[in-house]
């Protein structure tokens, strides 16, 4: 399974992609706008366990997003259960060398529309930390409109942030 914009591309995690994730993981940065399930430090082990985790999907859920060929972080969607079944959740992570090129706006694109057409979706969302504004303007230029601040709800870096919810619904696919 590959999705493709020009020089970003969305293909499944490959072992071989383990050393490199590590690499890019491992930077306070990166980690700082993710979950705290997100490691840091992050080992090769940990990058060696998550591609184990998500070989072999089907459908494909979780990809590497590559550009000019190299691998430069990953994109996911998870699927929503139970009455959210047409929901899924949008995650994604870029390693610094790769930020401010606009990969991550092509690869929240490539996978918006593949979620809509090829899964099902009917809306797409995600929440960001109140400190990372890039990130919401990679969702903004795809599209995905701010609902709502739920106020102080993060716990990150010591303290309470703000989190910003985006989400994007496929007009095609209103009716379930």
């Amino acid at each position: 399974m590959t999705l493709r914009d020009n020089e970003v591309e969305l293909r499944e995690l490959e072992p071989g992609d383990s050393a490199r994730l590590a690499e890019l993981a491992n930077n306070e940065k990166v980690s700082q706008n993710l979950r705290d399930g997100f490691p840091h430090p992050y080992t090769l082990a940990d990058a060696e366990k998550f591609i184990a985790m998500f070989s072999g999907q089907n459908p494909v859920t979780v990809f590497a997003i590559t550009y000019n060929g190299q691998y430069a972080g990953n994109i996911s969607l998870v699927p929503c259960n139970d009455v959210y079944r047409k929901s899924a959740e949008i995650g994604y992570f870029l390693g610094e060398p790769y930020w401010n090129k606009g990969i991550a706006t092509k690869a929240v694109g490539l996978i918006t529309k593949y979620g809509f057409e090829k899964l099902g979706i009917a809306r797409i969302y995600t929440g960001i930390f109140e400190f990372n504004p890039a990130s919401m303007r990679v969702l903004e230029k795809n599209g995905f409109q701010k609902e709502g601040i739920f106020r102080k709800s993060i716990f990150k870096k010591g303290r309470l942030w703000d989190e910003h919810r985006y989400a994007l619904i496929n007009p095609e696919n209103l009716s379930g």
